[in-house]
């Protein structure tokens, strides 16, 4: 993870704007704590902090060829296939870091470029050429990126934070996505945010700003295709994938782990993480599991948690030989950093969810900088339990909404009127969700509902769904 920012101007000397352009990239030091650099030109000014993992002596950023210039957060799964690939086209390469082919790439083949990367990455490409700003985000939206266009420039950042540093930005609550944050549980609307006039990248596509404005253009979607292989052909479709998957993201120069429940999704990761580790003779698969104090005694099953995870976890990692590690929380510890995990996401959240990830992610960074785990299946494959409701199923919205009011019910009853929660069904949500034809006999939203929680999940689906570009 890094942190990436910029800002371009067709009218100021940006060159005498070093201050205001280091205290926007200083903001995404916590993204980046391992080094920091800025490029400045008359029309651009580029940030980048750096967590380092691959390269980690030669992939410092901003990186440039003449007047174009990388900012860049991610990963790239086929950098080695491309680099090659590129170097068929004339291009040298002086550094072993993914980033270099993300910034020849762009030299190679423009903003289209994207279409053959395989990852996770936001970026930013300021070409000093056509005085023109490329900004992009992954297919699936796991890398965050925001924008705040204006008249003669514009601002960008991983994160809020990043833009609300400069002073040309006026921080302003947007009443439409002050709903959507306490009717949706933290969902929201792609490209939209809480804030007037600051923009998210949508998952799958590039945002292009230059002197005759902005323009978004999807360069990826999902779309429904006829599912015909049995069983067991399917299974072991979703095995190879899985498996490439997770050994793709092996490739590091740095420590790395994975975190585990105990449960279906992160021990499936785990298990393949810790067979290819073996198989490169690299060693224990290091592991993570996060209990909190007293959670025994105090445990009340429900339908989606019907057990504690402790057991599974234990068995987990004795099966595999793993070197593992429980991070113990308590409540005192949680409530202590309440206020910095929120400041970390720039929005609140939903009970102690960013809280118990922070502490459990402190506790990980003092020995692995990367980390496997097994996030969003549940919104790939339908594992939560509502999926399976027959109460949900009879309804016409979505499953895990039900007669739910999101956190709307913790506003004054004026404010939650002027805000007035979006409606929530299957066929109203704020960006509708396309009933598929020939889907199987199943709730008619079910593939809607995966595709809707993907598209706002960072996570992959590449077995549920084909890809289309355009």
């Amino acid at each position: 993870m890094c942190g990436i920012t910029g800002w371009v101007d067709w009218q100021r000397d940006l060159t005498a704007e070093r201050v205001t352009a280091e205290a926007m990239t200083e903001t995404m030091a916590c993204r980046g704590p391992d080094d920091a650099g800025l490029w400045l030109a008359p029309r651009a000014a580029i940030g980048h902090r750096r967590l380092a993992v691959i390269d980690v002596t030669g992939g410092r950023q901003p990186m440039a060829d003449g007047s174009v210039v990388l900012t860049y957060s991610g990963e790239l799964y086929n950098f080695t296939e491309l680099r090659e690939q590129l170097r068929s086209h004339g291009h040298t390469f002086t550094t072993r870091s993914d980033t270099e082919v993300v910034l020849r790439a762009y030299l190679q083949w423009g903003e289209r470029c994207v279409e053959r990367f395989n990852g996770m990455y936001a970026f930013g490409v300021w070409d000093g050429r056509t005085e023109r700003l490329l900004l992009a985000r992954d297919r699936l939206g796991v890398k965050p990126l925001y924008y705040h266009p204006y008249d003669g420039g514009a601002l960008f950042g991983s994160e809020p934070k990043a833009v609300l540093a400069n002073p040309i930005f006026t921080p302003v609550l947007d009443t439409e996505g002050l709903a959507e944050l306490f009717a949706l549980f933290g969902g929201h609307t792609p490209g939209r945010s809480a804030l007037r006039d600051l923009y998210e990248v949508p998952a799958g596509h590039t945002v292009t700003i230059d002197r005759n404005g902005t323009r978004i253009r999807r360069y990826w979607s999902l779309v429904s295709a006829p599912h015909t292989d049995d069983k067991a052909t399917t299974e072991a479709t979703v095995r190879e994938i899985l498996a490439d998957t997770v050994r793709r993201q092996l490739v590091s120069d740095v420590p790395l782990c994975a975190l585990v429940s105990g449960g279906v999704d992160s021990s499936a990761v785990a298990a393949f993480a810790a067979a290819a580790l073996r198989e490169h003779g690299a060693g224990e698969l290091a592991t993570f599991s996060v209990d909190f104090k007293g959670s025994a005694e105090a445990f009340v099953a429900d339908p989606n948690r019907p057990d504690l995870d402790a057991p599974y976890v234990r068995e987990l990692v004795a099966h595999l030989g793993c070197d593992h590690t429980d991070v113990l929380l308590d409540t005192p510890d949680l409530l202590d950093i309440q206020a910095r995990a929120t400041r970390a996401r720039d929005r609140p959240c939903l009970g102690d969810l960013d809280a118990s990830l922070y502490l459990l992610f402190a506790a990980v960074a003092g020995r692995s900088t990367v980390a496997l785990s097994g996030e969003s299946a549940d919104e790939v494959f339908g594992g939560y339990a509502w999926f399976h409701d027959p109460a949900a199923i009879a309804r016409g919205g979505f499953p895990w909404l039900m007669d739910d009011t999101g956190l709307a019910n913790v506003l004054a009853p004026d404010l939650r009127a002027a805000v007035g929660p979006p409606s929530t069904s299957a066929t109203g949500t704020p960006t509708p969700v396309p009933r598929f034809p020939g889907c199987p006999a199943r709730p008619a939203w079910t593939p809607g509902c995966a595709r809707w929680a993907t598209s706002r999940s960072p996570g992959s689906c590449r077995c549920c769904w084909t890809a289309r570009t355009g």
